[in-house]
């Protein structure tokens, strides 16, 4: 006969005052971790909630956690990077066709924000710094039709018409070139976070 060790009331109600207390001590110094990091009060709210989470969800395994302050400021940098890569990994707008080529532009979107305090601003000199560096890497072509669409926000129709220069072309022309932008920024897209 297989015994098995019953769930009592007792042991479920220290588990959740060890939680409790556990979530009232950290709090506060992992708000401030996590909005060190994440600019947007609401995204750093939404990771505190998934560490708080999933400490639940761990604390019901059998085996305990050792260390459990310093396993959510870890769970609390996973799932900061978590969210920079899903945003990263977004796909760039594709202009299929010279109707669609009025984008928001992916340059704006991979920057961060102006307004979100120091750090953001620091990282966004840094990035346009190296940006310059890379474009000036660039065949004149590929230059060129990257400066014009997405900087001085011009349309590929536009470009066509004053150059001759088919917007197939341009399209072609300005993919390599966010190619290799990208790839050049990456290493320093992943320092600055």
């Amino acid at each position: 006969m297989e015994t098995t060790l019953p769930s009592t009331p007792m042991a479920e109600a220290d588990n959740n005052k060890h939680i409790t207390d556990t979530v009232l001590r950290e709090r506060s110094r992992l708000r401030n971790f996590i909005r060190t990091r994440v600019p947007d009060p609401t995204e750093a709210e939404d990771i505190l909630q998934d560490v708080f989470y999933e400490l639940v969800e761990a604390c019901r395994l059998p085996e305990p956690i050792e260390q459990v302050g310093a396993w959510m400021f870890r769970v609390a940098r996973n799932r900061i990077v978590d969210r920079f890569r899903k945003k990263r990994e977004q796909a760039l707008p594709v202009a299929g066709d010279a109707e669609e080529d009025e984008d928001d532009g992916w340059l704006e979107q991979l920057l961060p924000d102006t307004d979100a305090g120091p750090e953001a601003a620091y990282a966004r000199s840094l990035l346009l710094a190296e940006l310059h560096d890379a474009l000036e890497e660039l065949p004149a072509e590929q230059r060129d039709v990257f400066i014009a669409h997405e900087l001085e926000r011009r349309s590929f129709k536009e470009l066509s018409a004053e150059t001759g220069v088919g917007v197939n072309t341009l399209l072609a022309r300005k993919r390599y070139a966010v190619l290799h932008l990208r790839s050049r920024l990456q290493t320093l897209y992943d320092e600055l976070e």
